[in-house]
């Protein structure tokens, strides 16, 4: 809901924090516990989505959802694996924080409209019409081909042997004619600014790779329930987590977080689960 590690904890923690600060006998009112603590965390979320709304305005550059190291177990869930997947993050990203809200409990946690209704503090008739206008705005920028975990796990190899040996061929030949590279540095790392566009100009970006830095790495590790690499000891002394989305067995999206702020979720393995 949130797209971010550090902000989903927060919320996570006020929630058990003000739960507890109610006292048992309180507790034992509480006729749903579930319930009255998803209304909780729900609410707390759509004010953290307000809250970083207004911090967007001043943002440097593009804004990318905070990228997790999971478990290749992930990916054996496929309707876990997409609603986590960065790009659907992004997508998410596009809703409002009610849309956003409405879409994640319905469609993912597959809560009825009456309890989400109450979490979001509306009629279950407008519950049903923001979620109808979600779903349709979700479906209309979702990837719309359905690629198997080896054919992933094929194309970023053949990507991660490219970049590390500064092949442009390699590159052009493993990524899409029409691809788009998005960078978050949010002010404080290098990044490009805006997206990069087509094959030649994002093969001509990432082969200069190798002048990283001698000691610099690039590591294959899974992000978000899917492939993805890591690029530690580069010169500039930040790291880079690097997620894609691979369409029609080459690269579409290449999504790369370098904004020290929002890494903190690639050094532990995360669980995730419904």
């Amino acid at each position: 809901m949130l797209g971010s590690a550090a902000d989903a904890e927060d919320v996570v923690q006020e929630t058990w924090l003000r739960w507890d600060g109610i006292g048992a006998d309180a507790r034992a009112e509480v006729r749903d516990p579930r319930a009255y603590l998803v209304r909780m965390v729900t609410r707390k979320a759509l004010d953290r989505l307000r809250s970083n709304a207004r911090r967007r305005e001043d943002y440097v550059g593009e804004w990318l959802p905070e990228p997790l190291l999971t478990a290749p177990d992930v990916a054996e869930d496929v309707e876990l694996a997409e609603s986590v997947s960065f790009a659907m993050l992004t997508v998410l990203e596009t809703l409002t924080p009610t849309e956003r809200a409405v879409f994640v409990l319905r469609e993912v946690f597959d809560l009825p409209y009456d309890e989400i209704a109450r979490a979001v503090e509306k009629s279950q008739a407008a519950v049903r019409q923001i979620g109808h206008r979600a779903r349709e705005h979700v479906a209309a920028r979702r990837p719309r081909v359905e690629v198997s975990r080896d054919e992933q796990q094929q194309v970023v190899e053949l990507f991660l042997a490219a970049v590390t040996g500064g092949d442009l061929q390699g590159l052009l030949d493993v990524l899409a004619p029409d691809v788009v590279l998005v960078a978050d540095g949010g002010g404080i790392a290098q990044a490009v600014v805006n997206p990069v566009l087509g094959a030649k100009k994002v093969a001509n970006l990432l082969r200069s790779f190798p002048k990283f830095g001698a000691g610099a790495q690039v590591l294959p590790v899974q992000l978000n329930g899917a492939p993805g690499a890591r690029i530690v000891g580069v010169d500039d002394g930040f790291d880079t987590a690097i997620s894609f989305l691979v369409e029609n067995g080459r690269i579409a999206r290449i999504f790369a977080v370098r904004n020290p702020a929002k890494l903190g979720g690639i050094d532990v393995e995360s669980t995730i689960s419904r």
